[in-house]
């Protein structure tokens, strides 16, 4: 009897152990179910200025071995804060995982430009079991609400005769859309263009918290001289405005003169014969000018050679001597014809129009003259023979 009532108290015992192992594996299956889905991203707190977007990365990744779904869902963010939770290029509120799965989905919060400094914090949820994901964005900065005008270079430098290109950038760091007048403070003589998307544009029309890059196009008169320049551009509402201060560094201005040291541009020539003429080329700017080479165009099958063929410098207000020679077309029959000379530098180019008169030859005029002789005589002769009959 003593032995049945310990094989009792051993089935007893082994009722209760299996009862309490059940609720044990009861209990962590539970766990497992309320806490088998992660939300994972390694970036939970980050620091940034306003106006910026920020772009998480964020894993749900599920250790059940049930399908499971998340519901997600973005709580704390302020009233002027904006986001997107998207996945597979979809805007998605909810997401199905697999057993032993990953999926990815990108959050994305646009930052408004007035803001205050400090630490804002935001909780992403996956459903009422899920943990959720404290995320903490820092404001670096206090923020702005106003409209900034920028450019990486405001400076440039170079010659008279060249256009300065500005790239800047527009912002409208405001809550509303805005009609920005876009003008310039340049002095008279000064051309200053506005161009957005390749157009020429007197005014750019803009949503808030968007920006627009803005080409200044600036070019200087042509008579400057050297120095330093500012002009003052501005992209204006009636709201608000913003500008900036461009700077043009001018080096010398480029400009020649090609004449003769009489200033005489005229001359005479017989057919088929040379005419040496003398040149002036003169530096009337104030930059050096180098390499500069001559050409002429000249009228059919004449000819023109210089002498020098090239000037390598030319100091600002100095001359520089050129012999040009000049051979006509041996059958150019009387008349004026016009020769074109030309001095050219990659800067700068001169030009001065020749009037040569075409002449008979005196060889033509001797022979005139003997056949007039010639019939005189036979005249004279013919008179002396027959007149006395």
């Amino acid at each position: 009897m003593e032995e049945n009532f310990m094989n009792v108290r051993r089935i007893l015992l082994c009722l209760f152990l299996s009862v309490l192992t059940g609720l044990s594996t009861a209990t962590a299956y539970a766990a497992s179910d309320s806490n088998g889905v992660t939300l994972y991203t390694p970036y939970t707190k980050i620091s940034v200025s306003p106006g910026q977007s920020i772009d998480y990365s964020i894993d749900v990744i599920n250790n059940s071995k049930e399908q499971q779904t998340a519901e997600l869902a973005l709580s704390g963010v302020p009233r002027s804060w904006k986001y997107q939770i998207q996945s597979g290029g979809w805007n998605i509120s909810q997401l199905s995982i697999l057993p032993g799965e990953k999926k990815s989905f990108s959050l994305k919060i646009e930052v408004p430009y007035q803001v205050n400094k400090g630490n804002y914090r935001f909780k992403l949820t996956a459903g009422a079991n899920i943990e959720p994901l404290a995320l903490t964005v820092n404001i670096a900065e206090q923020g702005t609400y106003e409209t900034s005008f920028t450019t990486d270079q405001p400076n440039m430098q170079g010659h008279s005769g060249q256009n300065f290109t500005f790239r800047t950038t527009l912002k409208n760091q405001t809550a509303n859309q805005q009609l920005y007048a876009l003008m310039a403070d340049a002095t008279r003589g000064w051309t200053v263009t506005f161009k957005s998307a390749g157009q020429s544009v007197t005014s750019v029309e803009m949503e808030a918290n968007s920006s627009k890059d803005i080409t200044v196009e600036i070019t200087p008169p042509a008579e400057i001289g050297a120095g330093t320049y500012k002009i003052p551009v501005s992209a204006e509402t009636s709201s608000t405005s913003a500008k900036l201060e461009l700077e043009v560094v001018i080096t010398g201005s480029y400009s020649m003169e090609l004449t003769t040291p009489t200033g005489l541009l005229s001359a005479e020539i017989t057919a088929g014969a040379q005419k040496k003429i003398q040149l002036s080329v003169r530096n009337t700017g104030t930059s050096v000018l180098s390499d500069i080479s001559l050409s002429s165009s000249t009228p059919s099958k004449w000819q023109v050679e210089f002498d020098p063929k090239k000037i390598d410098k030319l100091l600002p207000g100095k001359d520089a001597q050129v012999t040009a020679t000049i051979k006509a077309d041996k059958n150019a029959i009387p008349g004026d014809y016009v020769l074109n000379l030309e001095s050219r530098t990659p800067e700068v180019t001169a030009k001065a129009t020749f009037r040569i008169s075409v002449q008979t030859s005196m060889l033509w005029g001797w022979v005139g003259v003997l056949i007039i002789a010639a019939a005189l005589g036979s005249v004279f002769w013919l008179f002396r023979k027959y007149g006395r009959r």
